[in-house]
């Protein structure tokens, strides 16, 4: 072919850099000639992210796919499930799959399209053997995220924000503004979908993105959504490291039973408050497949810290009872 018809690569831009510079970190340490699935809406964030998979799993002896979930959720989602696919096609992934499914409302619908997704995707990934899904979750989404988890006082899971690696899920981006990944797609001529629910003050994060953190911006001074991220990242260290030490007490602190689970009063109150109720919460969770709030976890601490000899606490399902120095857990009519 002669260098006139030979079709142009696209000069590489600051914007594409940082995108393929994240997505070739994301990538290390997969296995050679490994699957690697998209998780492609058609928005700038996944088809930013798709080109750039399509570039550099290649490079790194990998093989790239796609998965479009049409939500089923407004009129015409169908052609742009279509188009977001060819895109795909177009990039070079391969296999490219189209899955259209239906969300309940258990949750509200936000919660409810999320859990269905996951859903779609994990089965996806199963039936092709993908290593790994990646998710176009960007910084600015992860600093969305800890902006509603504080403002729900969720505590210091959902303060922590997404993790970059859960399981098969990845999400490359999180270090990425959603501005780059716009301004990769117009780089590589790439034409993303404009999502209407992204602009429905309907949706609370939707009122975060565009009208709280501009506020925060304004008022505070550039670098709030990166300064979010931060501390998320700061939680997650400290939250991560308190679990490991939960972990090791709970060896000496818990006593198995057939009836259930009991924990040493004493080694409790021994304990800072933080690593008690990971204790309380640990116990529950391990035994009975039951997380508590917060609110439930500090009344069986109260057992612990400001005892006189009051009943047992009722979770759901449980009953917390201290006797002879210990608290006992069992199930609800256990005998």
């Amino acid at each position: 072919m002669s260098a006139e018809h030979r079709p142009t690569r696209p000069r590489l831009t600051p914007a594409m850099a940082d995108v393929r510079r994240a997505v070739r970190a994301s990538l290390d340490g997969l296995p050679s000639d490994a699957l690697v699935l998209v998780a492609l809406s058609g928005g700038a964030d996944s088809l930013a992210l798709a080109a750039a998979t399509a570039f550099e799993a290649p490079r790194a002896g990998l093989r790239a796919g796609a998965v479009v979930v049409d939500h089923a959720l407004q009129p015409g989602s169908a052609e742009v499930a279509a188009t977001a696919a060819a895109a795909a096609t177009a990039l070079g992934l391969a296999p490219v799959e189209i899955r259209r499914i239906g969300v309940g409302v258990d949750g509200g619908p936000e919660a409810a399209a999320r859990e269905a997704r996951y859903r779609s995707l994990d089965e996806v990934a199963t039936e092709t053997g993908a290593a790994v899904v990646l998710l176009g979750h960007t910084l600015d989404d992860q600093a969305e995220t800890v902006l509603l988890g504080l403002a729900r006082g969720s505590g210091p899971v959902s303060l922590h924000g997404m993790d970059a690696v859960s399981g098969r899920w990845r999400r490359p981006l999180l270090g990425v503004r959603r501005e780059t990944t716009r301004a990769s797609c117009a780089d590589l001529g790439l034409d993303p979908w404009d999502d209407p629910h992204n602009d429905d003050p309907a949706y609370a994060r939707v009122r975060v993105r565009h009208a709280v953190l501009p506020v925060l911006e304004r008022e505070l001074g550039p670098g709030v959504a990166e300064a979010l991220v931060r501390t998320a990242a700061q939680l997650r260290e400290d939250s991560d490291a308190l679990d490991h030490f939960a972990l090791e007490q709970a060896e000496e602190v818990a006593d198995h039973a057939e009836a259930g689970i009991s924990l040493d009063v004493r080694s409790l109150a021994a304990n800072p408050a933080a690593l008690r109720q990971r204790l309380i919460r640990l116990a529950v969770s391990s035994e009975f497949a039951v997380t508590l709030s917060r609110a439930q976890t500090l009344e069986v601490a109260r057992l612990v810290t400001d005892w006189h000899g009051q009943g047992p606490v009722s979770l759901p399902g449980i009953t917390v009872e201290r006797t002879g120095g210990a608290l006992h857990f069992a199930a609800t009519g256990a005998s």
